[in-house]
């Protein structure tokens, strides 16, 4: 069976390649072993968003009587908030369905595997296409020695809980590591990070990290920092971890988030020639592997593991092959958003990245405090806006935390990728009284005039 286009991995890096191929017009097979939507939908981005609006629900029910309205707290009822949680996924996975059926996209169900450079088999059928994408996704990662299983959990397995749990050790402190903690202290849980690195989310600007930090704390949300984790022993009474300093933590459950690898293993890649570092798919900035017309999109390309860098990759990659030649997607210029609560949103250079680029005297950068923000007072959150630019320059990293700020960052990666000075900014009318007004606010400083910010 022969087509144009030949997509393995139907997730959110896979069925944009198909739907944006057969726009294009060329005839797609998209194949997906699972459900349509992949990792993001079903057990990833949209399942703990999902949680995380629930979470926000409670901590505004408990909190209410701040704003003057009276209301009690009862309890967390975990078949109701699946019940919400699948309802979401499900109009999604159903619209997703549609849409890939309407664009004449032929979805194949099946686990495949490259068996040719130019074909795909499932259950013992070939797929031959003139261009083939790989777009297996990603799946959770554990250590060495650190089985799954009881009370030893991924977030796959989080996301399935018919209970809150009474406590919880987190290990990682990384994006998926500071959601859960959330979502479980909002629900009622008590909870425990341990980080082997100096600090929380310690890919992000250090000044984010000290602000989750400064928010956990008052959260009572524990965390260890520069812990490395030794071991975990459980029972049916709970888990016992210790840690290479000697701690030893207990809890209900432990959750292993230490990250995402590559879904590679066994799919043929290697076997038919394809570049592989540990098990990552190697690619060049057009995202070609280098052997015929075999391309690599989304978690299996190194980089951020984002279902929204995924769905880009999945755009760019069938305009490249339909010879429009579109510009390469710039890693730097991607946006990222962690939705523990406080949000953090950020794109760019991190102030330590400008640094080092640029110079230690070369970078300026100014931090907003939301204190001076209306709407930020009225959502009763703490945080900031913070830019950094090179001297003279355009503004190369904009980083955000606090209530909601996830909304906030696209304007801040229009400013890094369109390279926007901060008086081009501070000219915009920012709608007042937003949270908006802030990265206004912001830009008025790094341009030498604040108005509401303290000189």
């Amino acid at each position: 069976m022969d087509y144009d286009l030949v997509v393995l991995g139907g997730g959110s890096a896979g069925y944009a390649a198909a739907l944006r191929g057969a726009q294009l017009g060329m005839t797609v097979a998209l194949i997906e072993g699972d459900k349509l939507g992949g990792t993001c939908l079903h057990r990833g981005c949209i399942p703990t968003k999902a949680l995380l609006h629930s979470a926000e629900v409670a901590d505004t029910i408990r909190e209410s009587g701040t704003f003057g309205v009276l209301s009690t707290f009862g309890s967390i009822d975990m078949a109701a908030v699946h019940a919400f949680k699948d309802s979401v996924v499900g109009r999604l996975h159903k619209g997703l369905q549609g849409l890939v059926s309407s664009r004449k996209v032929d979805l194949i169900g099946g686990w495949g595997r490259l068996v040719a450079p130019d074909t795909v088999e499932v259950d013992g059928t070939q797929y031959r296409g003139a261009n083939v994408v790989l777009a297996s996704g990603s799946y959770p990662r554990s250590l060495p020695g650190l089985e799954i299983g009881g009370r030893i959990i991924t977030s796959e397995q989080a996301l399935e809980l018919d209970r809150v749990p009474a406590s919880v050790i987190v290990l990682g402190g990384g994006v998926i590591g500071v959601e859960f903690a959330s979502v479980w202290k909002s629900l009622g849980a008590d909870v425990t990070i341990v980080e082997g690195l100096p600090r929380l989310v310690p890919s992000e600007d250090e000044a984010l990290s000290k602000g989750l930090e400064r928010a956990f704390r008052k959260r009572k949300i524990a965390f260890h920092t520069s812990t490395m984790f030794a071991g975990a022993t459980q029972s049916d009474k709970g888990v016992v971890v210790t840690t290479q300093d000697g701690k030893t933590l207990e809890a209900d459950l432990l959750l292993v988030a230490i990250g995402r690898g590559p879904a590679t293993a066994d799919l043929g890649y290697a076997e038919n020639g394809i570049p592989m570092d540990r098990g990552f798919v190697l690619t060049d900035e057009r995202l070609h592997t280098g052997v015929d017309n075999v391309y690599a999109i989304g978690d299996i390309v190194p980089g951020l593991q984002l279902a929204h860098r995924g769905f880009q990759h999945g755009i760019f990659v069938a305009e490249q092959i339909a010879g429009q030649n579109p510009a390469p997607i710039i890693e730097s210029g991607i946006l990222r958003v962690t939705y523990c609560e406080p949000q953090i949103g950020s794109v760019g250079l991190t102030e330590a990245q400008a640094r080092e680029q640029y110079g230690a005297d070369r970078v300026e950068i100014t931090e907003y405090n939301l204190a001076g923000n209306a709407k930020s007072q009225m959502l009763q959150t703490a945080g900031f806006i913070k830019l950094v630019r090179e001297t003279d320059g355009p503004i190369v990293g904009v980083h955000m935390l606090g209530a909601r700020v996830g909304e906030l960052i696209g304007e801040g990666q229009m400013m890094v990728n369109w390279e926007a000075y901060p008086d081009d900014v501070a000219r915009l009318v920012h709608a007042h009284p937003t949270q908006n007004d802030a990265i206004g606010e912001a830009a008025l400083a790094l341009a030498g005039k604040p108005l509401h910010a303290h000189d």
